[in-house]
């Protein structure tokens, strides 16, 4: 089993990118199903309605996202309906959405997605660790093909959520950075890892923000809007190759794809 799991999508740039590359992608490589974090597609931070159905229009199956998820007040409307949006699964309780979805595929077989964030240098939230821990036992009840989507900024958590997760799941996948990591690698016990999937979205910028505006920023210390920039787009994340019976990972490839 194929799956594109494609790094965070910033704004409408980065949904160009997609669009472009998701089909290409389905044919050459015979993707099976399309992972993307989606929590900057719209202006650059957080979620609608409309880019919601735009994303999943383009063949995303599931929407994972981070700590800008509730960032617009829009997305409360679809939140609780839309299973395959999902926010972090730490999240106290009472939270509204979704942390982790399974879907049954065409082909009788059933996949999980879980989407966590992390609290090293970001607003604590419930332990990662301890969520996925008691998630993934449930879970696995239901199917073995697991992938979780790890938000967070310290690779040093990142690291330890794969080991800590390793042979529990097909794949942990760090996000956030908007920087991809060249430590993909099959864990001892079968499961993909990689630091950061990357961004999808313009190359010319500052983690997908106008470089004039974040230089100014960093030269006077003064606040001001980041807008996101426009040029040389581009897709980043991995494909993965997961046995489809015992869910563990045969292989990770990263991608890197460029308008």
């Amino acid at each position: 089993m194929k799956i594109l799991a494609i790094g965070d999508i910033v704004g409408k740039p980065g949904r160009r990118a997609v669009k472009f590359w998701r089909a290409r992608l389905k044919d050459k490589e015979k993707i099976d199903f399309v992972i993307a974090n989606g929590e900057n597609s719209a202006g650059g931070s957080g979620f609608t309605p409309k880019v919601v159905d735009e994303l999943l229009s383009f063949g995303i199956d599931v929407i994972t996202s981070g700590d800008h998820v509730f960032k617009k007040r829009d997305v409360l409307e679809i939140i609780n309906k839309e299973d395959r949006l999902l926010r972090p699964a730490n999240y106290p309780d009472g939270a509204l959405g979704h942390g982790y979805v399974v879907l049954d595929l065409n082909n009788g077989l059933k996949i999980a997605v879980v989407n966590l964030v992390g609290r090293v240098f970001m607003k604590a939230l419930d332990c990662p660790f301890k969520t996925a821990g008691a998630l993934i036992e449930k879970i696995k009840e239901e199917t073995p093909i697991i992938i979780v989507d790890f938000h967070a900024e310290a690779t040093s958590e990142k690291i330890a959520m794969g080991w800590f997760l390793d042979g529990k799941v097909s794949a942990v996948l760090g996000t956030h950075t908007h920087v991809q990591t060249a430590d993909e690698r099959l864990l001892p016990q079968g499961t993909a890892y990689i630091s950061d999937l990357g961004m999808t979205g313009p190359i010319d910028s500052v983690l997908g923000r106008r470089v004039d505006n974040v230089l100014e920023h960093f030269l006077n210390g003064m606040p001001g809007r980041f807008e996101i920039a426009e040029e040389n787009l581009q897709l980043q994340g991995v494909i993965l190759d997961i046995d489809e019976n015992s869910g563990r990972a045969r292989g990770i490839k990263r991608v890197k794809l460029i308008i």
